[in-house]
């Protein structure tokens, strides 16, 4: 009987226990250069969500989160629709702001300066749950930032301490997650904190060289970061897709197509693409010696196959997709000289870095002997575009990539190298979705 008792007690406890621990994640890092092993300096780890960094040292090459389960529950009524307070703030240079809508309908969003000037202006049908949203204040120290739901409006202030800045304003969408928004302790925020659903960004450095793998960890788990580049991409030198042969170049940890896609029908420059099932492209100026040259021209929603969700295959080849706008920060600090991975520069609006252009770009074919370095092997090329009144501008001049990052109904984020710039920007123009742009594909993880 003793024994049945003290059993029971046991167990008892055990399941207390366990109930009042934190579940956790093992994250594990090790490196290649190639297939060769490779030791690690250090390991930095950033919350792209939520903010906040962590540094392991080697020889520590493993990293537990702990993350909080049994999130607060926001009732689906109508007093349930809120703006949580951005962070960081004050603002340096950007801020991430989440809302919760508690049942899927059309929110607006307002963003007025100090003056009571609108800023920005964003309407869009949400589903229900958590939004997030990234915002560049450009100039000005001071924000509301307000949303209406079915009549009813929720308010934060936006503090921004960099009020001498005169770079462009922005609000980009993020993205969503069907559960309700879990609201952290200032002390929390205070250090190094996660949960499940959170893009973490692992920057790995050996000797001189960095390395970066972007994920959205769910489970325990191990990373390779590799630090070979300018080869073709280990064990995948080449893809055959839709009957064209493009080959691969390895950019330490991503694995892109060294060429732009070049896949479906061509259509001319005066028509819009429409999702008929058939994959539509535009040639420079409707010849289609320009697209076996550089590659075809799509509109973003022709590109993604006409869903909005970011990191899709869209028209890329299986097991390849369109890169994120977080992809291409980390390519540009792999290529910038002055500018690392995971650097707030690269999260700002228009022309960023220093000479990341320069090292992206092919040795010819730039106008005015603009030519690069193409240091990585990324061979970017100067296809041009096609404008949304279905002309073509600046072959041999521009060069234009999509993202798969939507930022609203019209717009999404694309990157843009020039012939007389040494420099990538970082664009999201009015109604640019309508326009043709060049598409590159990368390996998924």
């Amino acid at each position: 009987m003793k024994t049945e008792i003290f059993l029971s007690v046991l167990s008892l406890f055990l399941i207390i226990s366990a109930m009042g621990q934190k579940p956790a994640i093992e994250l594990i890092f090790t490196a290649v250069d190639s297939a060769a092993h490779v030791q690690f300096d250090s390991i930095k780890v950033m919350n792209r969500t939520q903010g906040g960094d962590t540094v392991l040292y080697w020889p520590d090459t493993a990293l537990v989160l702990d993350y909080q389960v049994g999130i607060p529950e926001i009732n689906d009524d109508a007093g349930s629709f809120q703006v949580l307070q951005n962070y960081p703030n004050p603002v340096i240079s950007h801020t991430t702001i989440s809302l919760y809508v508690p049942q899927k309908d059309k929110v607006c969003i307002i963003i007025t300066d100090v003056m009571g000037r609108v800023t920005h202006n964003y309407d869009r049908v949400l589903e229900q749950g958590a939004h997030s949203f990234s915002f560049i204040p450009g100039s000005g120290s001071l924000f509301f930032f307000t949303a209406l739901w079915r009549g009813i409006s929720s308010s934060i202030k936006v503090l921004h301490t960099a009020s001498n800045s005169h770079g462009e304003s922005s609000l980009e969408y993020l993205g969503s997650e069907a559960s309700s928004p879990q609201l952290k302790a200032t002390e929390d925020i205070q250090s190094f904190s996660f949960s499940i659903g959170d893009e973490l960004l692992y920057i790995g450095n050996a000797d001189t060289l960095e390395s970066g793998i972007l994920d959205n960890p769910e489970a325990s788990q191990t990373y390779t970061f590799q630090f070979a580049t300018s080869i073709p991409c280990p064990g995948t030198p080449t893809v055959t897709y839709e009957g064209q042969v493009y080959n691969t170049i390895q950019i330490f940890s991503q694995c892109w197509l060294k060429e732009n896609l070049n896949v479906g029908t061509m259509i001319g420059g005066g028509s819009e693409m429409s999702n008929n099932g058939i994959i539509e492209k535009y040639c420079f100026s409707n010849n289609m010696n320009n697209c076996n040259n550089y590659g075809g021209l799509y509109q973003w929603n022709e590109m993604m196959q006409y869903t909005t969700q970011q990191g899709s295959q869209g028209i890329c080849p299986p097991e390849w997709h369109i890169p994120t706008d977080e992809e291409w920060k980390v390519l540009e600090g792999v290529a910038d000289s002055h500018y690392e991975i995971g650097d707030q520069i690269w999260d700002s609006y228009g022309l960023r870095g220093y000479d990341a252009g320069t090292h992206l770009k092919t040795t010819i074919g730039w106008s005015s002997n603009g030519n690069g370095t193409d240091l990585l092997g990324f061979s970017g090329m100067p296809g041009g575009y096609r404008f949304n009144d279905g002309l073509f501008h600046y072959l041999g001049m521009h060069g234009l990539w999509w993202s798969s990052t939507d930022g609203n109904s019209t717009c999404a984020w694309n990157r843009y190298t020039s012939y007389n710039n040494p420099q990538v920007d970082r664009d999201f123009g009015n109604d640019n979705k309508e326009f043709g742009f060049s598409v590159r594909c990368i390996k998924d993880d």
